[in-house]
């Protein structure tokens, strides 16, 4: 079973003035889009490394994101598995 594919993601990266970093990476797989939400702030008293809030920020998103598929993933399995215990056919990809 060969299976080639290509998703885009797009990371948008925004600071507010009180230092506030928000990070929102969009998924699109071309059926579904998901998007994965993250923040970072900078506490008064370290100094404001704007790379570290975009790092955090970005992690935190993408971290949601990798959330949402592997939900949506464990969803479809157990969809699968329903048909498949009504058909008596081996059960497969583990999670």
């Amino acid at each position: 079973m060969s299976h080639t594919g290509q998703w885009n993601a797009r990371l948008n990266l925004f600071e507010d003035d009180d230092g506030t970093t928000k990070a929102r990476v969009v998924l699109d797989t071309g059926t579904t889009a998901l998007t994965g939400h993250g923040t970072a702030h900078c506490s008064p008293t370290d100094t404001n490394v704007p790379e570290i809030g975009d790092e955090l920020a970005a992690g935190r998103a993408m971290r949601d994101l990798a959330h949402q598929l592997l939900n949506a993933a464990e969803r479809d399995i157990q969809g699968m598995t329903a048909n498949r215990l009504n058909a008596r056919e081996p059960l497969g990809w583990p999670m």
